[in-house]
C-alpha cells in the first residue's frame, strides 16, 4: 500500500456520499463511536477508492476482538452498515436490542434449544436478506471466520460470504445494476483486550473475482466450485490484510523488527527518532512481513540467523525491562536536566488530573469501573480468553455506565430541588448558592446527565497525557541506570537495524514505487522479488 495513495485519519472516519442512515442507527453509531474513542487512545482509518457510490460493498475482516470489532467498524465506516456477527451475547435482552438497532445481525446462534450446525437454520433467510441488500447497493460487513478468537492468524474462512456474493451478483445482473464489490479490511489492535491501546482499520483494494458460473444443467456443481474457489481466495486476502503469522511470537517479532527499521531509516535521513501513527506502523509491518515470507522461502539460512539474532536481542531487552524504542530514543547525552524536565512534565500532568473534571469523572465512573475490575478477575479465573475480555468490559460499559449516570443525575437533582433535602436547605440558606435551588429540575437533570460522560472523556485526555509523562519519566530513570550496559545495547540494535534495512533495500516490497500488488487471493510474498543490481564496470 502506498502511503501517498491513502489518507491517514486519526480519531476519525471516512466521508461518504451514500444516503444518510436512519436516525436510530445514527444514534447508536454515535454511541459506539463515543465508547470506542474512550476505549482506544488512537484510532486510525486508512481508506482509498474502494467504497462505491453505486455498487454494493461487502466488507470482510477477521474477528480477533469479540463485539468490539463490529462496534468499531460500525462507528468508523460510512453509511448504513448491515453487520453479520455470531455471538451468544445477543441473548442478553438490552444488549441484543441495542446491537440490532445498530445494524448488527446475530447469525448462526443457538436458538430455542436448537443447536445450529454450520451457518445454522436461519442461514437461508439471512443470506437472502444480505444478498438483496448488496444487490441494491447497500453495505454489508461480515466476519467469515464466524467466531471470535485470540489466535495470531486468520482461522478457517467459511463459505457464507462467497454464497452471499454469488447470489447478490446474480440479482444485480438481473436488475441491470453494477455487481457488488468485495473489500477486505485489515483490523489491527496494538493490544485488543487492553484499555487505552491503539486501533486501525485499513481498507484494502477491491478483489478481482473469477468469472461467475453460467446457469445451466450443472449449475449447482459449478456454483459449489466457484464458492470454494472464492472462499479460499478470501482466506488468503484476510491473512494478507491482517498480517497473519502462525504464532504471536512471530507476529511480535515482526512488529519489533518494524520499529528497528523505522528508527534506522530516520537516522539515515538525519531525523530525530520518534514514534509514528499506528496506521503508518501497519504499513511498515506489512513490508517486513512480505520480505520475511519471501526470504524464509528463498534464503532460509539467512532468515533463520537474522531471526535468531533479533530474538536474542529482544529477549535481552525484556530481561532488562527495556524496549527497543528506549534504545533508539536514548539521547547521546543523558543529563540531570533532562530527568528534571521529565519529572516536571509528570507533576504538571498530575496537578491537572486533580481538577474538577477528574473529580467529576471519579464520581461518575468509579462504581462502574470498580465493578468491571471485579468482573475481569472473575472472568480471568473462569478461563475467558483475551478475544472476549474487551467485549465483556465494553458490554458492561454499555449497560452500567448509563444506569449509573442516570442514578446520579436523579439523586443530585432531588438533593438540589426538594425542599426536604438537607442539601437544598443548606444551599437555600447561602446567599451565593441559593440561586441553584431556583433552577428548573429538568434543566438540572439534563446538565447532570451530560456532565458525567463529558467529564469522563475529558478525564481520559488528561489521563493519556499523564501516562505519556509517566513513560517519559521511567525512560529517563532507565537511561540513567548504567548497569543496563546501554552502549552495548545501542550498538547491537543499530547493527541489527542496519542488516534489516540493507536486506530490505535489495527487495521490492509493498509501498515501493515499483511494487506491483499481487493478484487477488495471493499473498504479498508472491510479488516480492530481488532488485536488479547495477554493476559499474
Amino acid at each position: 500500500m502506498r502511503e501517498h495513495s491513502s489518507r491517514f485519519m486519526h480519531e476519525g472516519g471516512i466521508g461518504s456520499s451514500k444516503s444518510n442512515p436512519p436516525l436510530l442507527y445514527r444514534l447508536f453509531r454515535w454511541l459506539f463511536k463515543f465508547i470506542t474513542s474512550i476505549w482506544f487512545r488512537e484510532i486510525n482509518v486508512v481508506d482509498d477508492e474502494y467504497i462505491s457510490d453505486e455498487a454494493g460493498v461487502l466488507f470482510l475482516t477477521w474477528h480477533p476482538n469479540g463485539l468490539i470489532d463490529p462496534m468499531l467498524m460500525t462507528a468508523r465506516l460510512p453509511g448504513k452498515l448491515s453487520t453479520l456477527v455470531h455471538h451468544g451475547m445477543f441473548r442478553v435482552p438490552f444488549v441484543g436490542w441495542v446491537f440490532r438497532k445498530a445494524g448488527v445481525i446475530p447469525f448462526g446462534m443457538k436458538s430455542k434449544g436448537r443447536v445450529n450446525i454450520g451457518l445454522g437454520p436461519n442461514t437461508s433467510e439471512v443470506l437472502d436478506e444480505m444478498s438483496e441488500e448488496l444487490a441494491s447497493g447497500g453495505q454489508v460487513l461480515m466476519f467469515p471466520e464466524e467466531s471470535t478468537h485470540d489466535h495470531a492468524t486468520v482461522q478457517r474462512v467459511r463459505s457464507g460470504a462467497a454464497r452471499i456474493l454469488l447470489s447478490a451478483s446474480r440479482q444485480a445482473d438481473a436488475a441491470g445494476k453494477p455487481r457488488p464489490r468485495v473489500v477486505p479490511v485489515g483490523l489491527h489492535y496494538s493490544a485488543s483486550h487492553v484499555f487505552r491501546e491503539r486501533a486501525a482499520i485499513v481498507l484494502e483494494r477491491a478483489m478481482q473475482l473469477p468469472p461467475m458460473p453460467t446457469e445451466g444443467s450443472n449449475t449447482a456443481d459449478a456454483d459449489q466450485a466457484w464458492v470454494a474457489t472464492v472462499t479460499k481466495a478470501l482466506e488468503v486476502e484476510l491473512k494478507r490484510a491482517n498480517l497473519s503469522k502462525t504464532s504471536w511470537e512471530e507476529r511480535t517479532l515482526i512488529w519489533k523488527g518494524r520499529a528497528l527499521v523505522r528508527a534506522e531509516k530516520q537516522r539515515q535521513a538525519g531525523q530525530a527518532v520518534g514514534r509514528v501513527s499506528y496506521a503508518e506502523a501497519i504499513v511498515g509491518a506489512r513490508r517486513l512481513r512480505a520480505g520475511w515470507e519471501y526470504m524464509a522461502e528463498h534464503e532460509p539460512e539467512v532468515t533463520q540467523q537474522l531471526v535468531h539474532d533479533c530474538q536474542h536481542h529482544f529477549d535481552d531487552l525484556e530481561a532488562r525491562s527495556v524496549s527497543p524504542y528506549d534504545i533508539d530514543a536514548r539521547p547521546e547525552e543523558v543529563t540531570n536536566f533532562g530527568a528534571v524536565k521529565a519529572f516536571g512534565s509528570w507533576v504538571w500532568a498530575l496537578i491537572w488530573m486533580f481538577g474538577l473534571v477528574t473529580w467529576g469523572a471519579m464520581i461518575g465512573n468509579y462504581a462502574p469501573y470498580k465493578f468491571q475490575s471485579l468482573l475481569e478477575r472473575f472472568t480471568r479465573r473462569a478461563g475467558v480468553n483475551d478475544s472476549m475480555q474487551g467485549s465483556i468490559e465494553v458490554l458492561t460499559s454499555v449497560v452500567l455506565f448509563p444506569l449509573w449516570w442516570l442514578t446520579l443525575a436523579i439523586m443530585l437533582t432531588w438533593l438540589l430541588v426538594d425542599p426536604l433535602s438537607p442539601v437544598h436547605q443548606a444551599f437555600a440558606a447561602h446567599q451565593v448558592l441559593r440561586f441553584v435551588t431556583l433552577l428548573p429540575a429538568a434543566g438540572m437533570f439534563i446538565v447532570f446527565i451530560l456532565f458525567w460522560p463529558l467529564s469522563a472523556r475529558a478525564h481520559m485526555n488528561l489521563f493519556a497525557r499523564w501516562l505519556r509523562a509517566s513513560r517519559r519519566l521511567r525512560q529517563w530513570q532507565a537511561w540513567q541506570d548504567e548497569s543496563k550496559d546501554w552502549d552495548r545495547l545501542v550498538v547491537r540494535q543499530q547493527e541489527l537495524a542496519a542488516r534489516l534495512v540493507g536486506l530490505g533495500a535489495t527487495l521490492v516490497l509493498p509501498g515501493d514505487i515499483d511494487w506491483v500488488e499481487p493478484t487477488s487471493g495471493t499473498d504479498d510474498a508472491t510479488s516480492v522479488h530481488r532488485r536488479l543490481q547495477v554493476v559499474n564496470g
